[in-house]
């Protein structure tokens, strides 16, 4: 089993308790909004959420931010950049960027769950430049589209 440390800063309110996951086999665990007040989201506007979380990953993961389902659905809100990704050498607070994608003003409290992170596992990737790639096969070059009928 892989550990993740965490860092709480003195914004995350502790009564939230530690960070976990809800259920066993969770692919995610939460994330809290530390703001010190609620932040009210126009249309279209977006704001980076401090967690009051700092993490120490280990090398070769990365943490990934998805956004909440049930914001998304229910509110129209989502993360401004489709995921965020914090690189293991990464040793600042996380702050997750969250748009209102919606039509109505939305307001995040302070201490509501804003995103879900999980670690994930790289896999170390040499890049290397060729003169043409092999489009052999079955889908070749064929792009947006062209797997429905």
């Amino acid at each position: 089993m892989i550990e993740l440390k965490i860092e709480y800063l003195p914004h995350y309110d502790e009564n939230w308790g530690d960070l976990k996951y809800a259920y066993e086999g969770d692919a995610c665990f939460d994330l809290y909004n530390a703001n010190e007040e609620d932040i009210t989201l126009k249309p279209l506007e977006r704001f980076a959420f401090p967690t009051g979380c700092k993490f120490e990953i280990p090398d070769g993961f990365e943490l990934r931010i998805s956004g909440r389902s049930g914001l998304a659905s229910k509110h129209g809100i989502g993360l401004a950049n489709g995921i965020g990704v914090v690189d293991a050498h990464y040793r600042g607070e996380v702050k997750v960027l969250i748009v209102n994608l919606s039509n109505e003003e939305y307001t995040i409290k302070r201490g509501e769950r804003i995103a879900q992170a999980r670690l994930i596992s790289l896999v170390p990737t040499k890049l290397i430049k060729v003169d043409k790639v092999n489009e052999d096969t079955s889908r070749g070059a064929n792009g947006f589209g062209s797997s429905g009928k």
